[in-house]
Parts: C-alpha cells; sequence; structure tokens
C-alpha cells in the first residue's frame, strides 16, 4: 500500500541524480505516449482493414485540420504545465490552487469556442486543400464528431499536463491506458459490429477522452497535501491568465504554424493521390511511435527544469540538461534501429496491399536519422520552457517549419516535374521533412548553449 502511494504521489525533482529523476519520470510518459499513439493507430488499422484504404487516407487527411483548430489548448496546457511545475518547485499551494482553477476555466471557453468553430470551417479547408471527393465526406464526418466532443479531448491533455508539473506522470499514465482499452473496444464494437464506418471510430475516441478526463479532475481534486481547489480559485485572474498566455501562446503559436505548414503540405500531399495519402498515414503512425522517446524526455526536461528553477537550483538544470539529452538520443537511436529492421511488419498490421507496405517502409527510412536529432531538439527545448523562455522554440519551430520545410518541399516536387510525373518525386514530402529536423537540432543547441532561457524563470 505504501509502494502504490509512493508511485502515484508527486514527485521532487529538486532533489536526487538527476538522470535517475527523469529516467523515472519519462518512462511513465512513453508507456503513456505508446497509449496515445494507440489511439490513433487502432484507429487506422480499424478502418484499413474493416472499410478499406481509402478510409485510412480519410482519418490521416483529417489530421493537420484536427490539430489546428486545437492550437488553444495546447497554449493553456504548456503554460498551465510550466507554472504548476515552478510553483510546485517554489512550494506556493496558494498559486499553484489559481493556476489550476484559472487553467479550467480557461479550458471550458475554449472548449466551446472550438465547438462552434470546428463544424463551419470543416468542409471549406477540406475543398481548400484539394481532398479527393472520393474521401471527403468520411474525413468531415470524423471531423465534426471529433470538434463537437472536444471537451473530453481538451480536459484530459491539460489536467495530465497539470498532474505532470506536479511531478506526477503515473496517474496521467494509468487513465490514459483506461481510455485506451475502452478506446479499443469501442472502435471494435463501432467499426466492425454497428458498421459506423470512420465516424464510429472518432465517436470512439470522443468518449475514450470523455472518461479520461474525468478521472484526471478527480485525482487532481483530491491531491489536498499539494493544494486546495475553492469556487474563488476558478475565477481567471490576470496575473495568472496573462503568465498562462504569455507562457503557452509561443507554443500554442508553434503548433499553429506547424500545422498551417501541415496543411499546405498536405495539399501537395494530395495531389499524389489516394496510394500515397493512405501511405503518409501509415508512416505518421509508426512516426508517432519514434518519436515516443523524444516527446516523453522533452516533457520530462520541461518538468525537470521548472522544477529546479522554481527552487532557483541551475545547476542541477545543467547538469540534468546533458544527461536527460544523451538517454533520449540513445533510446531514440535504438527504436529508429528497430524500425528500419522490422518495419515492414508493422507497416503490414495496417492494410493488406503490398504495394502500400512497400511505399510505407520507402517513405520511412528517408526520415530515420532524423528521429536522433529529435531527441536533441525536444529535449533541449524541454529545459527551456520549463526555465520560461518559450519564444526560442517557438522560432526555432517557425524557421525550420516554415521557412524550411515548405519551401524545400514545394522546390522539390517543381524541380523534378516531368511528364510522367505531372507533380514531381513525391519523397519531396520527406526529405523536406529530415532536412528541417536536422537543422532544427543544430539551431536548438546553439540557443541552450547561449543560456538567455536561465533569465526568464517566474518571479
Amino acid at each position: 500500500m505504501k509502494l502504490l502511494k509512493k508511485l502515484f504521489a508527486p514527485t521532487d525533482m529538486t532533489e536526487g541524480a538527476p538522470w535517475k529523476k527523469i529516467t523515472l519520470f519519462a518512462i511513465p510518459m512513453l508507456i503513456g505516449n505508446i497509449a496515445q499513439q494507440l489511439y490513433n493507430t487502432v484507429d487506422s488499422i480499424v478502418v484499413g482493414k474493416y472499410v478499406g484504404d481509402n478510409a485510412l487516407a480519410a482519418v490521416g487527411s483529417a489530421g493537420p485540420i484536427l490539430n489546428l483548430l486545437l492550437v488553444l489548448f495546447i497554449g493553456i496546457s504548456v503554460g498551465a504545465s510550466i507554472m504548476v511545475s515552478q510553483y510546485f518547485g517554489a512550494r506556493n499551494r496558494e498559486e499553484l490552487a489559481s493556476t489550476i482553477g484559472t487553467c479550467i476555466t480557461l479550458t471550458a471557453i475554449s472548449s466551446v469556442i472550438i465547438m462552434i468553430i470546428g463544424p463551419l470551417v470543416t468542409e471549406p479547408l477540406l475543398r481548400l486543400l484539394n481532398t479527393p471527393e472520393s474521401i471527403l465526406d468520411w474525413c468531415s464526418s470524423y471531423l465534426i464528431i471529433l470538434f463537437v466532443g472536444v471537451a473530453g479531448m481538451a480536459y484530459y491533455n491539460i489536467l495530465s499536463g497539470v498532474l505532470r508539473g506536479l511531478g506526477d506522470s503515473v496517474s496521467a499514465l494509468l487513465y490514459l491506458l483506461v481510455a485506451t482499452v475502452l478506446n479499443i473496444v469501442l472502435d471494435v464494437l463501432f467499426v466492425a459490429s454497428f458498421d459506423m464506418g470512420v465516424a464510429g471510430v472518432a465517436l470512439a475516441t470522443a468518449i475514450a477522452q470523455a472518461v479520461s478526463s474525468v478521472l484526471c479532475l478527480w485525482k487532481l481534486l483530491h491531491m489536498k497535501e499539494i493544494f486546495e481547489l475553492h469556487k474563488k480559485d476558478l475565477i481567471p485572474t490576470g496575473k495568472h491568465s496573462q503568465d498562462m498566455v504569455r507562457l503557452g501562446l509561443p507554443s500554442g503559436v508553434t503548433q499553429a504554424i506547424f500545422s498551417m505548414a501541415m496543411i499546405i503540405v498536405q495539399s501537395l500531399t494530395n495531389s499524389f493521390g489516394e496510394m500515397f495519402i493512405a501511405a503518409s498515414v501509415i508512416v505518421m503512425r509508426v512516426d508517432g511511435f519514434a518519436m515516443m522517446p523524444n516527446f516523453s524526455f522533452g516533457t520530462a526536461m520541461t518538468t525537470y527544469a521548472g522544477q529546479n528553477v522554481g527552487a532557483r537550483k541551475y545547476d542541477r538544470v545543467d547538469s540534468g540538461a546533458k544527461q536527460g539529452t544523451l538517454i533520449a538520443v540513445l533510446i531514440s537511436a535504438v527504436i529508429t534501429g528497430a524500425i528500419l529492421l522490422f518495419g515492414k511488419y508493422l507497416m503490414g498490421i495496417f492494410t493488406n496491399t503490398a504495394e502500400l507496405v512497400d511505399l510505407s517502409m520507402h517513405l520511412m527510412r528517408i526520415l530515420a536519422v532524423g528521429y536522433i536529432a529529435m531527441a536533441v531538439t525536444q529535449s533541449l527545448s524541454g529545459v527551456m520552457r520549463g526555465a520560461g523562455d518559450t519564444m526560442t522554440p517557438m522560432w526555432i519551430s517557425l524557421i525550420t517549419t516554415v521557412g524550411i520545410r515548405v519551401p524545400i518541399a514545394y522546390g522539390i516536387s517543381w524541380l523534378t516535374t516531368t511528364p510522367e510525373l505531372p507533380h514531381g518525386n513525391s519523397d519531396c514530402i520527406y526529405i523536406s521533412m529530415l532536412i528541417s529536423w536536422l537543422l532544427g537540432a543544430v539551431v536548438t543547441y546553439f540557443f541552450y548553449r547561449r543560456g538567455k532561457w536561465k533569465q526568464k524563470g517566474l518571479k
């Protein structure tokens, strides 16, 4: 019983060996990211196997639009997580409660906005992207259901971010695992048994995420040894709202920029036809697993840096950054190697079409080395964000995604246009992504070494 209590208790990362604290905190998140990826992966497997390759393409084409309209939540989540970790490190109960209350209210307001705007802009955006008519209706129904049920998705992502800011990555993992199992069961029930197609996949996801968000809220309300949430805390304060926007807006803008770039590139992707779209969906699902250690250690570094900056222990931040980044790089290298060796078997889970499996594997080989570079980018960006410097990672993302990736993708497409390839070589999508990842790692390392992020902590 004592072991369970310790396992689910907040972790103080201001004491002990940095590498050990970071790794023990990152492992539940890594497992959680696997579960999170299973949401999208199971959706793709179910529609690919039970509905067909075009339905698989429809789910993938909907992704960039969904991500674009979720940037509000990303901003709130990042801002709240940084503030929570720093106030927790400073042992400030009152500021902690007010921050969490403000976060809950802002999420409710943002959810209502997305529920209204999302369904109205879905079809016009899909047509603007030259989405093939064969998958347009499926894409539209998938997105509209997710937008109507967006509150569950928003609250899970934001409240689990708050839990991680408090050093509790285990509870967030447990609730995600519950939701993942529920999602898988509902996917098979709605699609295979009730023949609801793509709409059934969306409905299953919305229900599962609503359940996980309720569990996260329940956990937070029972952490009275850390903070107590009162009705007055739910009224957003000017100070906390401004800090949340200041810290979270750059990450929200980064995601918006990334999503806009993805939408622009998606338009180019769509020009290569349904087969290439479906291959891209498969690659991005496997990509999600390859990126897991990077995102897990990036988030762990944000919490680690936030708590230690709050406690004014900058020497621990530096040592933790070196140790955490090295571990992330090693794990990423192992996972990338495994995907290159066994990737064909993974691709075969999504489709029975041999040509689609071969094309997907070819595209994955282009990206391979980029995952190791992303381990550096995510880890060091996490340190800067945790310290309160969210602007630098935003500018790096802006330059590499919009200034480098999009022009290179369209440039290669134009340069390789032939009568046989009227839209150019489709590899341009993935070559441009690889180049942007490699340059992003170099630039991130440079700005981390400059050290200006050390001046950004909450006063």
